[in-house]
């Protein structure tokens, strides 16, 4: 499965970052640095997605991508940017990869 160049939609990826504060608390926060990679963005639905996701769904957006920079076990809980300034912080997180033998499906949820 080939993704249409037009369809394409640049985005950019932000590592989560794992830090502790003073009494030991885990703090999530992404990097600074960023990563450059197109993919197609659609919102997501169908009955599946209602029954997993419910009310949550409207901040849920369902994303083919070719690459190797998003990898399966690796990247849940990184930071996208989409409709955002690639300066600013991510918009949406990854919550689930799925690989694929052409391209991998990633759903993303509103942060």
């Amino acid at each position: 499965m080939r993704l249409r160049q037009r369809d394409l939609r640049t985005c950019y990826l932000k590592k989560r970052i794992i830090t502790k504060d003073e009494e030991g608390n885990a703090l999530s926060d992404f990097s600074k640095q960023r990563s450059t990679f197109q993919m197609n963005v659609q919102s997501a639905g169908g009955k599946m997605a209602v029954e997993l996701y419910g009310e949550r769904l409207p901040y849920i957006k369902s994303c083919k991508y070719q690459g190797d920079l998003i990898n399966e076990g690796e990247n849940e809980g990184d930071g996208v940017c989409v409709f955002v300034d690639k300066d600013a912080d991510p918009d949406f997180k990854i919550i689930s990869i799925q690989e694929f033998s052409q391209h991998k499906n990633i759903m993303l949820e509103r942060v």
